[in-house]
């Protein structure tokens, strides 16, 4: 064994560099990276970063589609002790300067076709680099491929990963960086190593893992499914822009093992022909994980039927504090509409309004304990009683239960929830009954305004392409799987639900029409 590999942590792209450097680490279309050329890479940009005057500390703006680009840059910062903040792509210029000036990031990295438009955005702030990893002649502004001719490979090693700041979807007012503190992870360092481990452990990945990349890059998940593949020295095949047929395609013919799918990438693929889907051998597939949103049963047992049902996984977490459960492939039908059980070192409670704890299988609020759980936002306060309870538990803003063998199910978010006469109804259980019909592919309840009750129930869905469907059809179809007063009053359809790019429906943008003018909003 080399000193690169000695000195390297376990999973390091310089231990797998050093030990097996010929091996494919990166597939991005035509172009393939061994672990041994993206090393040399990381160590050629972490060069020409330095020079550029990027330290230990700093936080760099990357701003990329899911490209190999944005692995070579991520791993530079690793070797130079930098911090990465993740900017999506699909921001407009004045929504990602607000996360430059946010997280008070020096540099940053970007992928989009004119660099020109973003350029001028970046004016006035104190960036040591600004780059690309298109073509361009704009002033100032440094090349991806120029950075790495002018870098040395002198090798570097990385101490851990580059910590990568996400922020929150913002919702709810300007979104906010969560930034777990090193300090308080080293704290929990016990904890911390048999948290990762328990989720290593769920049973997704092996040595000869072939994992397909289609999350995103600037959210939690893509750089976690990342890590995964490439800490036992797995092949990551990227898909920049999903198409169901094409990532069939890829699970076929590069006999991919792991895939983690938002549930619209699946709705998408299940919606093909069935002549399309007899077309492509997906016997590789090992494991399926699906999160980020609401799954309905229907659509798991697809996944059951068409890749099999030994390989369906869910889970459940936020970016504030990690995965709270795993929902094995052998248990999606013994616990149905359950997202699983704890992982090692979390605890959950479930509350009243009034922060009482209630008995197992009654729904409340959802407070979590993690190992990773954040305590403030990057630069902002302390969290304070609005966030964490007395007992130091996350609100977690959704609601559900616990049942008796400690599963945990998901009802709603608490602020999705409609009160009509008084009485709670949870839009979650209302969606999970209208995509049962076999003409609607999703679906989006929500409260609208009611003179009489307060508030109404309103569907909008989205039918499966080319069917035709009524308004009447979708509310005779609820009358039979719905008690009277959860039934949707109203439904309209649209082509497609507005959704972010994790796949969540946008309900707040369904929503606004109909509260404009109400002088409330609930």
């Amino acid at each position: 064994m080399s000193d690169v590999a000695i000195s390297s942590y376990r999973g390091s792209l310089e231990h797998f560099a050093a030990e097996t450097p010929d091996a494919i680490a990166i597939v991005d279309g035509e172009t393939s990276l061994s672990y041994g050329d993206w090393n040399e890479r990381a160590n050629r940009m972490a060069d020409a970063m330095a020079a550029a005057g990027i330290a230990r500390g700093d936080i760099v703006g990357v701003r990329s589609q899911i490209r190999s680009e944005w692995f070579v840059v991520n791993q530079a910062l690793a070797k130079l002790g930098s911090r990465q903040v993740a900017v999506n792509w699909r921001l407009t210029p004045a929504e990602a300067r607000y996360i430059m000036e946010d997280s008070r990031a020096c540099a940053i990295v970007y992928d989009d076709d004119d660099p020109a438009v973003l350029a001028r955005d970046w004016n006035g702030l104190p960036l040591k680099l600004v780059m690309t990893t298109q073509h361009n002649g704009v002033p100032n502004v440094a090349r991806f491929d120029e950075m790495l001719a002018s870098g040395s490979p002198t090798p570097r090693i990385a101490a851990a990963p580059a910590p990568i700041i996400i922020y929150t979807s913002g919702t709810t007012g300007k979104p906010k960086g969560v930034a777990p503190d090193p300090a308080k992870l080293a704290q929990r360092a016990r904890e911390v190593a048999e948290y990762m481990a328990d989720m290593q452990s769920a049973g997704l990945a092996g040595a000869s893992s072939r994992s397909l990349l289609t999350m995103p890059l600037h959210h939690g998940a893509g750089p976690a499914i990342a890590r995964g593949c490439h800490g036992v020295g797995g092949t990551l095949h990227l898909l920049r822009k999903f198409d169901p047929e094409r990532a069939l395609q890829i699970i076929s013919e590069h006999r991919i093992t792991t895939w983690t799918a938002v549930p619209t990438m699946l709705l998408r693929m299940a919606s093909l022909p069935p002549e399309v889907l007899a077309k492509y051998d997906v016997s590789s597939i090992k494991a399926i994980t699906v999160g980020a949103a609401p799954v309905s049963y229907a659509l798991k047992e697809w996944v059951m039927s068409y890749f099999g049902s030994h390989c369906l996984f869910e889970g459940y977490g936020a970016t504030e504090f990690g995965m709270v459960t795993v929902m094995p492939p052998e248990m999606q039908r013994a616990k149905p509409g359950s997202c699983g059980r704890l992982y090692k070192h979390v605890h959950v409670r479930i509350v009243d309004e009034n922060s009482r704890e209630l008995p197992r299988g009654s729904t409340g609020e959802i407070l979590v304990k993690t190992p990773i759980a954040i305590d403030r936002y990057l630069n902002r306060d302390p969290l304070g009683p609005d966030t964490y309870d007395a007992e130091g538990f996350f609100r977690s803003g959704d609601m559900g239960y616990l049942d008796e063998d400690g599963y945990l199910y998901i009802t709603d978010r608490k602020k999705d929830m409609i009160i009509a006469g008084g009485v709670n109804i949870y839009p979650a259980e209302i969606e999970a009954a209208l995509v049962k019909h076999p003409k609607i592919r999703d679906a989006a309840v929500f409260g609208i305004p009611h003179a009489e009750f307060g508030e109404q129930v309103k569907a909008i869905c989205e039918p499966v392409p080319g069917a035709d469907v009524t308004a009447a059809e979708i509310i005779e179809f609820a009358s039979a799987e719905l008690a009277p007063y959860k039934r949707p009053r109203s439904v309209e359809f649209v082509e497609e639900l507005p959704r972010n790019p994790t796949g969540k429906v946008l309900k707040n943008e369904l929503r606004a029409p109909y509260w404009e003018g109400a002088g409330r909003k609930i």
